[in-house]
This record gives structure tokens, C-alpha cells and sequence, in this order.
């Protein structure tokens, strides 16, 4: 844990160098878990905002972006309420919709429940890049993510990553031959920022459920699953894992992925909301701003 505090921007912690470093580091995260507590009182009635800067780093330290994004919702974990329950998952909510023209594709994400008053605190923490440019998941930087959304309050993540088949787990050119499973380990395979081999990658998650859908003549494989390693050590339970959902489909070669995710914790509460911006992902029609992910593979800006 101390390494990826240590290696987080210090856009947000002492600065490097700095003699009190750790004393800085924990009287911070103490009136955080403050601030969180007395949000319990009511939600409603004091709304808090993340500032997007707040998950900008410094030029030197742009790698570790998606870690302190993590490390901030492994804060955020200790002690957040919701002012809803799993049964208010069937009223109205609204949903706003993001398209990337980028790698052409779209999704809808909640962003009120109007009935409670509840607004979800989204922050863009990565913009839509070209996947040539785009932070790789695994030392091989075959899965990338391309664009992202977190709400550090929630704890929420919404990803779409792109990379291509691995060929381990999906052997065949035909698409009609894929299920869902195969896709799955696939894209699972590779996702991990750890040096280890692919297998060991695909140990840290436990798939749930797998099932596949055709949609306006394209396929579409959703996969749900868990993810046993903890993002910080803040949190010492064992037995809180991610939870996620995941759709993905294939295009030029590549496989595109929108994963939604919160704390276990949090599924009964979140799990229908996350599903329904998974359902919603589409590959669109490509325009004049589409960049193929093949495509001058050397360029990184």
C-alpha cells in the first residue's frame, strides 16, 4: 500500500521529499473520513463535489493516474451511506448519454434518482484518447483503456478498454464460434497492471455469470465477475472484492469493453444501476474521428 501512495501525484499529497510526508499523508486521510461521516447525517441536505482537478496529475506522475483514483475509492469505502435501498432500483432514473467518436462507440451512465433526490458525483478521469496513446493494463499494453468515469463518493468505476483477442482463449477468426466465457477470460487475462503471467491474471478474478446477445446485428458477450485483489490495503476485510459487469464486442480485430464496478458491499445497492449502463454500451457507425486501433500504432499523443 505504501507504494501506491507513495506513487500517487503530489497534486494531492506532500510533496516529494518532504520530511513529513506520512504525518501530512494522515491527517489528510483523517478529515476525509471525517467529511465522510458527517455526510451520514444527510446526504441530501450537504452534497459534496469532487473538484476534476482533483484527479489530474502532474506531467511527471500521468502513470499513476488510474492508481490514485483507486486508492481514493478504497478511501472513500471506510464509511459511505446511500440514501436508497435495493428496491428503489425499478424508479425512474436518469441517465445521460457519452459518445466517443474517438473509437465510435456509446453508453448511458445514472445520474440521478429523482424520487430520492440522489445525484451521483460523477468525474471524468480519462478522456477518450486514441488506443495508441491510451494507458495499458498489462506490461504487454495489449489491453488499454481509452476513456473512464469515477465517482470516488459511490465508489464507482465505469471503463471501456480496448485489445485485442487473446488467442489462448479465442482460437477461431469466427465470431459466431465465441462464447461468452471465451471472451471473458479472454479480456480477463489481460487485465491486470501486475508482472505475471496471463493465467495468474486470470486467477485474481472468479466469473460469475456469462451469457451473449445480438443487437442490431452485431454481438454482444456480458460477463460478470469478481475481482479477489483489493485495489489499496485500506480496507483489511478479506472479504470485500470488486464487483463488476461487463459487455464487449469486436471490431477490426479488436475487442471493445465497458466494465461498471463498485465494492461488494455496495452491489445489492448499485449492481442494477451499473447494469444498466453495461446494457446500453453500442458500437456506433464510425465518423471522419474515428481512429482505428490499428492504426499508426507508433503515435502516443
Amino acid at each position: 500500500m505504501a507504494l501506491a501512495i507513495h506513487s500517487a501525484s503530489p497534486c494531492l499529497f506532500a510533496p516529494t521529499g518532504s520530511s513529513n510526508t506520512n504525518l501530512f499523508f494522515f491527517r489528510n486521510r483523517s478529515r476525509i473520513i471525517l467529511t465522510q461521516k458527517k455526510c451520514r447525517v444527510g446526504v441530501s441536505q450537504h452534497k459534496r463535489e469532487i473538484s476534476p482537478c482533483s484527479l489530474e496529475p502532474c506531467p511527471q506522475r500521468r502513470i499513476f493516474r488510474r492508481d490514485l483514483a483507486l486508492v481514493l475509492l478504497g478511501l472513500s469505502s471506510v464509511s459511505v451511506t446511500f440514501p436508497f435501498s435495493a428496491a428503489l432500483a425499478g424508479e425512474e432514473l436518469k441517465m445521460a448519454s457519452f459518445m466517443d467518436e474517438i473509437n465510435a462507440y456509446s453508453y448511458l451512465y445514472p445520474v440521478e434518482l429523482p424520487s430520492k433526490k440522489f445525484l451521483f458525483k460523477w468525474v471524468e478521469s480519462r478522456k477518450p484518447e486514441r488506443y495508441s496513446s491510451a494507458a495499458p493494463l498489462s506490461p504487454d499494453a495489449h489491453l488499454r483503456i481509452v476513456s473512464e468515469r469515477v465517482d470516488i463518493i459511490d465508489n464507482l468505476i465505469i471503463s471501456v478498454t480496448i485489445g485485442p483477442p487473446n488467442s489462448k482463449f479465442i482460437k477461431s477468426k469466427d465470431k459466431s464460434m465465441w462464447t461468452a466465457k471465451d471472451v471473458a477470460d479472454s479480456v480477463l487475462s489481460d487485465k491486470s497492471a501486475l508482472r505475471v503471467t496471463s493465467s495468474q491474471r486470470l486467477a485474481e478474478s472468479s466469473v460469475l455469470d456469462t451469457h451473449s446477445s445480438e443487437i442490431d446485428g452485431e454481438r454482444y458477450w456480458y460477463y460478470e465477475y469478481l475481482v479477489r485483489k483489493s485495489p489499496t490495503r485500506l480496507d483489511q476485510e478479506s472479504s470485500i472484492y470488486r464487483h463488476y459487469l461487463s459487455s464487449t464486442a469486436e471490431r477490426d480485430g479488436y475487442l471493445y469493453s465497458l466494465s461498471a464496478s463498485t465494492l461488494s458491499t455496495q452491489w445489492k445497492k448499485m449492481g442494477p444501476f451499473l447494469e444498466k449502463a453495461v446494457n446500453s454500451f453500442r458500437l456506433v457507425s464510425p465518423t471522419e474521428d474515428y481512429v482505428p486501433p490499428y492504426k499508426d500504432p507508433w503515435r502516443f499523443w
